[in-house]
């Protein structure tokens, strides 16, 4: 005689939710920490743009640790189904066990639910935060029999970079108007150098040079490269150099290798970098 199968909800299968404990080292560039505030009183979704590499990452887990809300992030790709976001069922242990996913588990905890890059998702996996992200409130789980309601805390939080999707990559206009956007771009100079050694610990004169290497290799954006040296990718040259990591080569494998498999490119990023160190 077969056994009877029975339907659980497995917590110890959930998703993480991370709760941050300690203040994330975040320097603001504009007003984003006053709109993102004022959005989450309002109950309005929240969405990012910017290149990749400029802290909206960062920015999210201040924003948990500030608003002391668990973060459960999602990084987007093109596997990435509806099941994946709101769960599915699974067997473990002859059972027959309902899992969520992290968008579900989000809502149930009240939680911050941060989809990253999510231009790369399959466009009909978007469609299902459609609910989440109106005046509704309300996440369908159609195949678990049940219909979540936000509770206040929760918040969807979504990121994209404009300026390196290609056009079958866009965001809908019938997603991205759910949303209140917030622009960020990499900061001032004298800030970014701020991060970086604060970030890094290396030296003011060894850092400024890194800040003109950045700068030139952004100015070959649409010129060879998709993107230029990101904060983030300074951030790990300038660790490289403070363990002792000689400059040109730091550059070179943190940089240069980072941004382009163009043997041209690498070849001229290796020689700004030479000019300047």
């Amino acid at each position: 005689m077969n056994t009877p199968v029975r339907f659980l909800s497995s917590k110890a299968l959930q998703p993480e939710a991370r709760i941050i404990e300690r203040e994330p080292y975040y320097e603001p560039i504009g007003d984003e920490i006053a709109l993102f505030e004022a959005a989450y009183a309002s109950l309005i979704p929240v969405l990012l743009k910017g290149p990749t590499g400029c802290g909206k990452t960062r920015f999210m887990e201040y924003m948990a640790w500030k608003l002391q809300r668990p973060l459960i992030t999602v990084s987007c790709h093109d596997d990435l189904t509806a099941s994946d976001l709101v769960g599915r069922y699974l067997i473990t242990n002859n059972e027959t066990v309902w899992v969520d996913g992290p968008l579900a588990h989000a809502v149930r905890v009240g939680g911050i639910c941060y989809l990253d890059e999510v231009v790369e998702a399959r466009k009909d996996t978007t469609v299902v935060i459609h609910p989440l992200a109106d005046d509704r409130r309300i996440l369908p789980m159609e195949k678990h029999g049940e219909l979540l309601r936000a509770p206040k805390e929760f918040v969807l939080a979504m990121s994209y970079n404009p300026g390196y999707q290609s056009v079958l990559k866009e965001l809908k206009q019938s997603t991205r108007q759910r949303f209140v956007a917030i622009e960020f771009n990499y900061p001032s100079e004298a800030l970014e150098a701020k991060i970086v050694i604060a970030e890094s610990g290396l030296d003011a004169a060894s850092t400024a040079k890194l800040l003109k290497l950045a700068h030139m290799t952004r100015n070959l954006k649409g010129n060879g490269l998709d993107e230029g040296a990101s904060t983030r990718l300074l951030v790990h040259t300038a660790k490289l150099m403070r363990r002792g990591i000689a400059p040109r080569a730091a550059c070179h494998s943190a940089i240069a290798e980072a941004l382009t498999d163009d043997a041209e490119m690498l070849r001229a990023i290796d020689e700004l970098a030479s000019s300047i160190f």
